[in-house]
């Protein structure tokens, strides 16, 4: 099961979820992808085997994804304050894998009809629909 984990700014979600999965489904197969170098930087320090930064490999890596996971804003291009370029707002939305958006109200992208829930609670639901397809 390829897993890829899309994350910018400093990465600190991709880096909860690579820690969260690497915990909760040891044998996961992670690739991790970070819109810049930091977050990139910072989810190989959690634990990512597989990373790469920037628009291109956010493409190749929705062609082989079995899922998808990061926040909602890398369905939306120039989201995450501009790091989400249009080509990687169509690559993940066009990819057939299933995505898990964890719906993180910033960046100006506000998902109604959510409680505001702390990343921790986001996390731990994420972990819960990846269940659906280990």
């Amino acid at each position: 099961m390829n897993i890829v984990i899309i994350d910018g700014h400093g990465g600190s979600l991709g880096t909860q979820l690579v820690k969260s999965i690497g915990t909760t489904y040891p044998g996961a197969d992670l690739t991790a992808i970070g819109t810049n170098a930091t977050a990139t930087a910072a989810m190989i320090k959690a634990g990512a085997k597989n990373a790469a930064t920037g628009e291109n490999p956010v493409i190749v890596a929705c062609r082989y994804a079995d899922v998808i996971i990061g926040p909602i804003g890398m369905v939306i291009a120039d989201s995450l304050l501009g790091e989400i370029t249009p080509a990687m707002a169509v690559a993940v939305g066009q990819a057939s894998a299933p995505k898990i958006l964890l719906p993180v109200n910033r960046c100006e992208n506000l998902v109604a009809g959510l409680g505001d829930m702390n990343t921790t609670a986001l996390i731990n639901d994420a972990m819960e629909k990846l269940g659906r397809f280990m």
